[in-house]
């Protein structure tokens, strides 16, 4: 780590992010996988259907950008998840291959027929889901997870053990429960569930302390973002020892998705100072891939992959950008646009624009003399224009515009 990890030739986040005060108790560990869940926990969006051709494209996408794991479907859903997963395992893609499966036979012997490398295994954890929603007693679910992670590990697959809505289990059962599958079944390592986004990042601290304390084994992160906090949840799991982050594109999931790998890969490397070796100049292009797949469209100014997150309207920031030129591009953004894949900075024009942005896009076509006169003229009408068309001008409009004001000027 350099002596201001805060501030490279690709971002500058805040130095109190490294202050001791605020470091001193991590727990980050040496090294920090992602294990992507798009094809699984992404697809489960409503609307969202993804083909077995599909799904391989992302897959080797995905691989292409350095993610470490990928977990490719449920292979008990349909045939063509079924297929989806097989061809991806025999693809020989650079990420490993997990599937996903129920804590049931039927569904780990199909996971180790497919060839996976590992398999995350689900079963409701707290007792009023198992009660209500499954209506099972829960010793039907703790001794189903026993028998199927054993048969997973015994037919060599790594085991993550997924408790579904851990974060609303009782504390002493939750741990229990976990403590007695882990000991008499066979877990590699064992997902922090947040299956509603119902926990604070204050309280993920201690849940994540508490589960490694108990279990010591090495942890995953699965955040959902119903209350917006999966971004900062994972990244006070990672700072508690989590080693492995499940995300997903964009933030596909259930309901209203999953922690987005794309703000949490990028929040980790320029906050916290965690490299993980992920290309993230391939998020732009993943994120489009994602978006045209699936039907789902991010908003334009989404973090890290929205289409026009830099576009600069306003006059004050147009000065900045002016001003500090491409050399010291981060004194005005948070980080390069191609640290994410994103192209170049540009001023746009609409009502909040200023002289600055008036006088650069004269200079784009070959005018360069205007007065300020002129330009306070050309900006009046160029924000009511924009005004009145509740949007931004292109060239011509602004062209329009500037041969009124200064038909002299304008060729």
């Amino acid at each position: 780590m350099t002596d201001q990890p805060w501030k490279t030739d690709k971002w500058f986040s805040s130095p109190w992010n490294y202050h001791p005060e605020v470091t001193a108790d991590f727990n980050i560990p040496a090294e920090v996988k992602v294990h992507d869940v798009t094809l699984r926990d992404g697809e489960q969006q409503a609307g969202v259907e993804l083909t077995a051709n599909e799904k391989v494209r992302l897959a080797e996408a995905l691989s292409d950008a350095g993610i470490h794991r990928i977990e490719a479907g449920l292979p008990a859903v349909s045939p063509a998840d079924e297929e989806a997963v097989r061809r991806i395992v025999d693809a020989g893609f650079d990420s490993e291959i997990y599937a996903f499966s129920r804590c049931m036979v039927p569904d780990v012997e199909l996971a180790i027929d497919c060839g996976v490398s590992g398999v995350v295994m689900e079963i409701p954890s707290s007792h009023h889901l198992i009660e209500k929603a499954y209506q099972w007693p829960p010793e039907r679910a703790i001794e189903a997870s026993i028998e199927t992670t054993k048969l997973a590990h015994d037919a060599g697959l790594k085991v993550s053990f997924f408790p579904i809505d851990a974060t609303r289990a009782g504390m002493v059962e939750l741990l229990d429960d976990l403590d007695q599958v882990a000991t008499e079944g066979h877990v590699d390592t064992v997902g922090l569930v947040d299956t509603f986004g119902v926990t604070s990042p204050h309280a993920i601290r201690f849940f994540s302390r508490q589960v490694g304390a108990r279990l010591d084994r090495p942890l995953e992160t699965h955040f959902h973002m119903d209350f917006g906090m999966g971004v900062a949840n994972t990244a006070l799991a990672v700072a508690e020892g989590a080693s492995v982050i499940q995300t997903t594109v964009n933030g596909l999931g259930e309901r209203a998705g999953n922690a987005p790998m794309e703000e949490t890969v990028l929040a980790l490397l320029t906050m916290y100072g965690i490299d993980m070796g992920i290309k993230t100049e391939h998020f732009f292009d993943i994120a489009k891939m994602v978006a045209e797949m699936t039907g789902v469209q991010q908003p334009s100014n989404r973090p890290v992959t929205g289409e026009q997150l830099f576009d600069v309207e306003s006059g004050i920031i147009a000065t900045w950008f002016k001003n500090v030129g491409d050399e010291n591009l981060t004194e005005a953004f948070p980080y390069r646009p191609e640290l994410v894949g994103q192209k170049f900075p540009e001023v746009v024009m609409g009502k909040g624009s200023g002289l600055d942005s008036v006088a650069m896009w004269l200079d784009r076509n070959d005018v360069t003399d205007a007065t300020t006169p002129e330009l306070e003229e050309i900006l009046r009408e160029v924000k009511a224009r924009s005004l009145e068309t509740k949007s931004l001008l292109d060239n011509e409009e602004f062209m329009t515009i500037a041969s009124k004001v200064i038909p002299d000027k304008v060729n």
